[in-house]
């Protein structure tokens, strides 16, 4: 099971991850060849037709012309992996460009098929704006398994982090600190509904979030996604997680320590949780995302990432279960981009980087309540800065509710020092 890696930033949130081949038993591997066999001898020769017809005519006589072509036309591959492929394709009968994940034939596996099935199941069921939707499956010509995403256009997350981080200008001046957070307010909302129906992403991070050209915020790569599991409930294909994968997850231009790993480890080193740290996959909930959704935030904000100073995987992952990291203090940003978020975000940092899922954010809603509280200057004051921002705000209120109450107080103010200065005056004079 590896992460696709595309080059360029508009394709790089179309390549999800797919699933690798977990060394299933022979009984479930033979299942799994039947089935591979049956469904391609099934659908060779065959192909996915349009079925609606070409519209002519001069405004007087219409002409409706019978066309027999094939629906998806593929017109450039994004990504490719051990188990399938993603592809840039136009939809014919609609006239639209679409994405097309394919799973190869030689992936059909049990584990392969399962994961591909889990994937489709579980996006097909996410019906939400941050979420990219599935729009058809099917099974093509030379017997290849297929499902059709909606085409993001756009930049990831990573992309534009880059950008903010090598100081590109026009970047830096469009996503300020607070279009960052409106940005990011997005991916929270896709969580909150996910988690709503019970699924978990286990693989936030900022090359699975694009953001289009009009601010669309999309989700992105649900191929690791699991349900929660509830109490007395038996684990189904994605629970699947301790089994020993077969194929090395392949490395983006950050290297192994940014790319998805699978096996014992499940998810992305740099963002990962505590809990998936030690490979406790039966105990990830919603807190492991919230952990994920932090150091994604983290990042976005500080332009630096909490564990950028790790050489390797183990180093890393040593970090993310036992070592604390002083993101919430300012000095631990003075060598970053643009140096250190706002005191408030700081405090916020504390609380979601913390070891123990209790004590850190417990859901998205819980989040994006604290951060819509300080985007409206409603931030809790805990330091003298957070305190003169929060009056700051309340004075600007009272200006607003009751100008004539708040002028009145400023002359009053004003008289008082005035008052006080005279009798500082006179008292120094004599």
């Amino acid at each position: 099971m590896a992460t696709l890696v595309v080059s360029h930033p508009a394709e790089a949130g179309l390549a999800h991850t797919l699933a690798a081949d977990a060394s299933p038993s022979s009984t479930h591997a033979a299942t799994a060849a039947d089935l591979g066999s049956a469904s391609t001898k099934a659908t060779l020769g065959t192909k996915v037709s349009t079925v609606l017809p070409e519209v002519s005519g001069d405004g007087v006589e219409i002409q409706l012309i019978p066309r027999n072509k094939a629906r998806y036309n593929e017109v450039k591959k994004l990504g490719e992996g051990g188990m399938g492929e993603v592809a840039l394709a136009m939809d014919e009968d609609i006239g639209r460009k679409i994405a097309l994940k394919r799973l190869h034939p030689e992936a059909l596996t049990a584990a392969g098929m399962a994961r591909f099935v889990d994937e489709v199941h579980i996006v097909g069921q996410l019906e939400h704006p941050n979420i990219v939707p599935i729009h058809d499956v099917g099974i093509d010509e030379q017997g290849r398994y297929f499902f059709v995403m909606k085409y993001v256009e756009g930049e990831t997350l990573e992309t534009l982090i880059e950008k903010l981080r090598d100081g590109d200008e026009k970047t830096r001046a469009k996503y300020t600190i607070e279009a960052r957070v409106e940005l990011f307010l997005g991916v929270l909302r896709a969580l909150h509904y996910a988690h709503a129906n019970g699924i978990v992403h286990r693989d936030l991070k900022p090359a699975n979030v694009m953001v289009g050209p009009y601010g669309e915020v999309m989700l992105m790569d649900w191929g690791i996604a699991k349900p929660v599991r509830r109490q007395g409930e038996l684990g189904g294909a994605a629970d699947a997680d301790n089994q020993s994968a077969d194929a090395a997850p392949e490395q983006g231009k950050l290297g192994r320590r940014f790319t998805t790993r699978h096996g014992s480890l499940i998810g992305t080193p740099a963002y990962m949780s505590p809990e998936q740290a030690l490979g406790l996959n039966d105990q990830i909930d919603e807190r492991s995302d919230m952990y994920s959704a932090m150091v994604m935030l983290h990042e976005l904000l500080g332009l630096k990432h909490y564990l950028h100073d790790k050489p390797s995987v183990a180093a890393m992952i040593h970090a993310v279960i036992s070592d604390e990291i002083p993101v919430g203090d300012m000095g631990w940003y003075s060598d970053a981009p643009m140096g250190s978020p706002p005191a408030e975000y700081l405090h916020m940092f504390r609380k979601g980087f913390s070891k123990k899922p209790e004590a850190r954010f417990q859901s998205a809603a819980e989040m994006i309540e604290y951060l819509q509280a300080i985007l409206e200057g409603r931030c809790q004051v805990q330091c003298p800065i957070t305190m003169t921002k929060r009056m700051t705000r309340e004075a600007g209120r009272l200006v607003d509710r009751k100008p004539w109450v708040a002028f009145t107080g400023m002359i009053m103010s004003a008289l008082i020092v005035l008052a006080a200065l005279g009798v500082l005056v006179r008292a120094a004079i004599a």
